[in-house]
């Protein structure tokens, strides 16, 4: 059994704002340490049943967060940034599930530092379907008809999860206060949660089926501002929709809509505000 594990850091036990998760505050460091032993606590269970191999991936901010000196001996990682595929990078037919750790709520939604991707972000729809990062991830694993079998994270995208996907496994390691506060389990209690709720994942695996995209999907997005619009437009293909800040991008598959995604994010971000 090959499991793919897609590994994010807002949703990782404790962590409450901004300080633990932007690599210039004070807090960021012990953030690492909590991740990459929630990510070593999942691994370790896949491990005891009998997984022949790991394969994680990085999916925070510039993609370099866990700490490889300290991550589990038998895994496999990918980290750094650019990647073709972001937060999926590695992710294919060979995998037989995949599990997101550290995950959180779409943008738009209540959720500690709830988001989709970047800030300029309130929703992105998938035809009519409103996702966010999980909801995105998740079609790109179905793409490969690999099910996405737990994740991992507040309790607000665990809700998401289950909205999404039938009989999938969530391990709530906190509670959402405010998109800045939590009440959560300590990094100890977090990963026997953790542990225990990957066995429950993996024995469950065939109970799960994958999140299977639309063919030729519509990728909009919806902008926080006009000129987050504008930007993201310049991609060719795209349509600016009358009267808003969505554009549009008809796509042949959802890898496609996915890499135009990563695209028009990263240039409405060029926006500035004066």
């Amino acid at each position: 059994m090959k499991l793919y594990l897609s590994v994010d850091m807002e949703g990782i036990t404790g962590l409450p704002d901004a300080t633990f998760v932007d690599s210039d505050k004070h807090n960021y460091e012990r953030a690492r340490r909590i991740m990459t032993n929630e990510a070593n606590a999942v691994i370790q269970s896949a491990f005891d049943l009998e997984a022949t191999e790991v394969l994680i991936n990085d999916s925070h901010s510039k993609m370099n967060n866990l700490l490889v000196d300290e991550l589990h001996p038998e895994a496999l990682l990918i980290t750094g940034d650019v990647k073709p595929y972001s937060m999926v990078q590695g992710l294919d037919d060979s995998c037989d599930g995949a599990i997101f750790l550290g995950y959180h709520a779409r943008a738009d939604q209540p959720g500690v530092m709830s988001h989709s991707m970047t800030f300029g972000v309130r929703n992105f729809y998938i035809n009519d379907t409103a996702v966010g990062e999980l909801g995105l991830n998740a079609y790109v694993a179905g793409y490969y008809d690999v099910p996405l079998i737990m994740v991992a994270g507040d309790d607000r995208v665990a809700d998401e999860a289950k909205q999404l996907i039938s009989n999938v496994v969530t391990a709530p390691v906190k509670e959402s206060i405010s998109r800045s506060s939590v009440k959560t389990l300590s990094p100890k209690k977090a990963g026997e949660l953790l542990q225990a709720k990957t066995v429950d994942a993996i024995h469950n695996l065939n109970n799960i089926k994958p999140l299977t995209p639309p063919p030729s999907p519509m990728l909009r997005i919806e902008f926080a501002n006009y000129g987050q619009a504008e930007w993201a437009n310049l991609m060719p293909g795209t349509q600016l929709e009358p009267n808003s800040t969505i554009v549009s991008f008809q796509a042949k598959d959802i890898l496609e809509a996915y890499q135009a995604m990563l695209v028009m994010t990263e240039l409405a971000m060029r926006t500035t505000f004066s």
